[in-house]
C-alpha cells in the first residue's frame, strides 16, 4: 500500500513538473514571437508602415508632391526618428491594410484607425493619439431626406465595405456603396450629385473635407454626433515589445506637446490629442432617444 502511493506522489509530481514545463515552453514560445518581431525591426533598422495616401488629413499627398504627409503619417515619422529607425510607408485600401499587418506584410498601420473591441481580439493597440466622434455629411439643400435616424433605411452611404463606419450605415438600414482606396472629393461629389444620400465618418475629417470642397452642396448634418472615438497605430498580436516601444515614444510626444503641434498643423488649429470635453451619447443612446422621443 506505502509502495502504491509512492508510485502515485512521484507520478503526481512528474505532471506536475510536465504541466510547469509546458507553460514555460509556451510563454517562451510567446516572448520568442515578440521578440522576432522587435528585433528584425532593429536588425533592418526600418519600420514599415501600411496607410491609404488617400485619407485627407490623416495619410494624403499634397498637391505637387510625391511625399507622403499627415497626421498619423508625420505622427509615425516622428515615432521612427524617436526609435532611430527609417519609416517606409506602404498604401493599400483599409482590408488590404490590416491583412498585411497580420500576415506581417508591414509591421504596424496608422490610418485614422478607431480603436474597437471587435479588432482588439486580432490586434494590439498603441495608446491614443487623436480622440474625435462620428458625424454624417448630407447634402446641404434638403438634408438628404434624413430627420431622424430610422430615415436611414433605404439610402445611400458610401464608405469602405468593412469599416466601422459603414457598418453603422447599414445597422441603420442604408446601403452602403463600397468604394476602394480612392480619394475624399470623389465620396464628397457622389453625395453631392445624389449617387449616395450620405458618409457616415470622423469629425474631424470631415469637418476639413467641407473646407476643402466648398462648392459641394454638402453639410454635416447637425443633429447627429455619436460615438466618441479614440484613435491609434495598430500592430499584431505577438509585437508586444513594439507595442512597448511605441507606447513610450508616444507618451513623450504628449508630454512635450509634439502630438499638439501635429494635431494644429493638420487639423486647422485643433487639438485632437485630447479628449472633447463634452459628452458625445453612443449610437445605441442616440437611437434610443429618438425612439423614446417618437412615442
Amino acid at each position: 500500500m506505502k509502495k502504491r502511493i509512492i508510485i502515485l506522489c512521484s507520478l503526481l509530481f512528474v505532471l506536475v513538473l510536465s504541466a510547469c514545463g509546458a507553460s514555460e515552453v509556451k510563454e517562451g514560445h510567446e516572448q520568442a514571437a515578440d521578440d522576432k518581431v522587435w528585433e528584425n525591426i532593429k536588425e533592418t533598422g526600418k519600420i514599415t508602415v501600411g496607410t491609404s495616401g488617400t485619407l485627407y488629413p490623416a495619410s494624403y499627398y499634397p498637391e505637387g508632391s510625391d511625399e507622403i504627409s499627415g497626421y498619423d503619417v508625420e505622427v509615425v515619422k516622428e515615432i521612427a526618428k524617436r526609435l532611430n529607425l527609417e519609416v517606409e510607408f506602404k498604401t493599400s485600401d483599409f482590408n488590404n491594410m490590416l491583412a498585411s499587418v497580420q500576415n506581417g506584410r508591414v509591421d504596424l498601420a496608422a490610418n485614422d484607425i478607431g480603436i474597437t473591441e471587435e479588432r482588439k481580439e486580432k490586434f494590439a493597440y498603441s495608446e491614443p493619439y487623436k480622440y474625435s466622434y462620428t458625424t454624417m455629411i448630407v447634402r446641404k439643400d434638403d438634408l438628404s431626406g434624413i430627420e431622424s435616424l430610422s430615415d436611414l433605411k433605404g439610402k445611400k452611404a458610401g464608405g469602405e465595405a468593412t469599416t466601422g463606419y459603414s457598418k453603422i450605415a447599414e445597422r441603420l438600414g442604408a446601403e452602403v456603396v463600397a468604394y476602394g482606396n480612392t480619394t475624399n472629393d470623389v465620396y464628397l461629389r457622389d453625395v453631392d450629385n445624389g449617387r449616395t444620400d450620405l458618409i457616415i465618418n470622423d469629425y474631424y475629417l470631415q469637418s476639413l473635407a467641407l473646407q476643402a470642397f466648398p462648392d459641394f452642396n454638402i453639410t454635416i448634418h447637425p443633429d447627429f454626433k455619436f460615438d466618441g472615438s479614440a484613435n491609434a497605430v495598430i500592430m499584431s498580436n505577438d509585437a508586444s515589445e513594439l507595442k512597448k516601444q511605441v507606447d513610450k515614444v508616444l507618451g513623450e510626444m504628449k508630454e512635450d506637446g509634439t502630438l499638439t503641434e501635429l494635431s494644429k498643423k493638420f487639423f486647422d488649429g485643433a487639438d485632437v490629442s485630447k479628449e472633447p470635453e463634452e459628452d458625445i451619447p453612443s449610437i445605441d443612446e442616440l437611437v434610443q432617444q429618438q425612439e423614446d422621443e417618437a412615442k
